[in-house]
């Protein structure tokens, strides 16, 4: 049976909360939540990390912030070693780690930089889709001068080598978003799909990678031309998650490709103004818990 380090994400937040409801009742691994032992009532096998400061639910405190860290830290340690095979995150509050003097940009990041990997990919798995980023959390702003040809190969090459060795998938077929409305309109409304986009495809093409695109996106996720596809790649967050989150209703699953272990996560926040009121919905942790099982390698 997999072992799987379950971390419990903001305290303040609904991640406690949801780890001791899943703790308890999924048999599909053996789970470690890690945590504040205090938080985590009812979980039966808990790592102890200890709080910087006392908890109020839906109440952020900074103090707190580096526990996060450090509970994460402790996760990605025990996958690097093998101790566990694969790791699953309750959401984390990026707001409050930077006001504490972090910089944090998200958990896609910080994996990254910490496993020391060049490349990594966000992907959401849910409603019968996948949908991957070639940027995750950036400024709308600052989305175009951060699509590159190299940058988008390398997404292309990650993804490709993921969904065949993680996902299982023998010759995946990528879809693959434009930046701009009608994927540029010839040009006439923006050029990175002719400059950047297309020679990045022609690129991956040559390294037998099955993409088909620039498609604009306000067609690429009709069911015609999503039939047969293994994944659609958005330029950026806001262009693909919106239709896969309407398409999972609150069962989505945040996975992080590129990795040397198995992440997976729930695709939801902390739902600060619910938490402490067993009100919040366990349903994409669950379903994150069963990726990571199926994608971990075996015990």
């Amino acid at each position: 049976m997999a072992v799987i380090a379950l971390t419990s994400g903001e305290p303040a937040g609904v991640g406690p909360e949801l780890c001791a409801a899943v703790a308890r009742r999924f048999r599909g691994a053996r789970l470690v939540v890690i945590g504040d032992a205090g938080l985590l009532k009812g979980c039966p096998n808990i790592e102890h990390v200890a709080l910087a400061a006392p908890r109020r639910a839906g109440q952020l405190n900074p103090d707190n912030s580096r526990y996060v860290l450090e509970v994460l830290d402790r996760a990605i340690a025990g996958c690097l070693s093998g101790e566990y095979g694969a790791m699953v995150t309750a959401p984390v509050h990026k707001g409050v780690i930077n006001d504490a003097g972090f910089a944090f940009t998200g958990h896609t990041e910080y994996l990254a930089a910490r496993a020391r990997v060049p490349h990594v990919v966000m992907m959401l798995v849910g409603g019968g889709l996948r949908v991957a980023l070639a940027t995750t959390h950036l400024a709308l702003a600052e989305v175009p001068r951060a699509i590159t040809r190299a940058g988008l190969l390398s997404t292309l090459r990650v993804l490709h080598a993921d969904l065949r060795t993680r996902f299982r998938i023998a010759r995946p077929r990528i879809l693959v978003c434009g930046l701009n409305p009608h994927s540029g309109e010839s040009g006439h409304l923006g050029t990175e799909e002719r400059e950047v986009i297309e020679p990045a495809l022609r690129a991956a093409k040559r390294l037998g990678i099955r993409v088909q695109g620039p498609i604009p996106a306000d067609t690429l996720f009709v069911p015609w031309r999503l039939k047969g596809a293994d994944c659609a790649l958005a330029m950026y967050h806001d262009q693909g998650l919106p239709v896969l989150k309407f398409a999972s209703f609150g069962r989505g699953v945040n996975v992080t490709l590129g990795l040397p272990f198995v992440r997976t996560s729930v695709d939801h926040g902390t739902a600060l103004e619910i938490a402490g009121r067993g009100k919040a919905d366990a349903g994409s942790l669950l379903e994150a818990l069963k990726l990571a099982v199926k994608l971990a390698p075996p015990a």
